[in-house]
C-alpha cells in the first residue's frame, strides 16, 4: 500500500481563527445553511452497540492508533447491515481517533492523521492540532459520537453526519496536568457534516468537515 507523506513537520501548520480548547477534539469551523455538504441525510438505520477503545489496529496496512488511558472515545451506530456504509463508519471512527492521538502525542509523526484525512479536512485537522501544540495542551475525558448517518454518493464518495457529546471532554495542561473543566451547556454538543472519499487503497478518507456547535438536533 502506498501511503501519502504524513509527518506533521512536513505539513503547513497555518493557524486559522483561534479555536477554544474547552472540548474534546472538535476541530470546529464556522458554518451556515449554505455550508452544508451536498447530499447529507439525517435519516438512517437503527443503532447498533456502541464501541470504544484506547487503541485500534484496523489491518490492511492501516496504522495502529493508541490513545492515553484517560481519553476515551465512544462510537454508536457502528453497524448498519450494509458493508460499504459500515466501512465508512469504521474509517470515520479511526479519523476521530487519529486527530486526538496527534493532539495527545501518541502519534507524534501524525501518521494516522494523514492516513484518514485529505484535502480541506487534513488542513483543518492539522490546524486544530497546532492550536493544542501552541497552548501546550492535550485532551482528557470522554467524547461520545452518535446519530451517525451515512449517505452513499456513488461508489467512492459518501456523506456522513453525526453528533458529538463533548460534555465530559476537556483540555489538560501538558506541564501541570491541570484540567480545564467547563460547565455543560448546549455548546457541549456538536453536529458534524462530513464528506468521505474512497482512495485507491480502499481507505475512506475524510475530505471535508463542517461542524456546528450547539446544534439543536444534537441536544439531549
Amino acid at each position: 500500500m502506498n501511503r501519502r507523506p504524513t509527518l506533521l513537520a512536513a505539513l503547513t501548520l497555518t493557524a486559522a481563527a483561534a479555536l477554544t480548547l474547552s472540548a474534546c477534539g472538535s476541530d470546529d469551523s464556522p458554518s451556515s445553511d449554505e455550508d452544508k455538504i451536498t447530499g447529507a441525510d439525517t435519516g438512517g438505520e437503527p443503532s447498533a452497540s456502541p464501541s470504544s477503545s484506547a487503541s485500534s489496529t484496523a489491518g490492511d496496512g492501516r496504522p495502529e492508533i493508541n490513545l492515553p488511558s484517560d481519553l476515551k472515545l465512544v462510537f454508536e451506530e457502528t453497524e448498519t447491515g450494509d458493508p460499504v456504509k459500515d466501512a465508512v463508519l469504521a474509517d470515520n471512527a479511526e479519523r476521530m481517533r487519529a486527530v486526538d492521538a496527534a493532539i495527545a502525542g501518541t502519534d507524534p509523526k501524525g501518521e494516522a492523521l494523514g492516513f484518514y484525512n485529505t484535502g480541506k479536512a487534513l488542513e483543518a485537522a492539522v490546524s486544530w492540532v497546532a492550536q493544542f501544540e501552541k497552548a501546550n495542551a492535550t485532551l482528557t475525558g470522554e467524547a461520545r459520537y452518535f446519530e451517525r448517518r451515512v449517505t452513499l454518493k456513488g461508489k467512492t464518495s459518501a456523506v456522513l453526519t453525526f453528533c458529538a457529546d463533548e460534555s465530559k471532554g476537556f483540555s489538560k495542561d501538558k506541564k501541570t496536568g491541570e484540567i480545564a473543566k467547563t460547565p455543560v451547556t448546549k455548546n457541549s454538543y456538536v453536529l458534524y457534516n462530513t464528506r468521505l472519499d474512497k482512495n485507491a487503497d480502499g481507505v475512506w478518507q475524510t475530505s471535508q468537515i463542517i461542524s456546528t456547535r450547539g446544534a439543536a438536533q444534537c441536544q439531549p
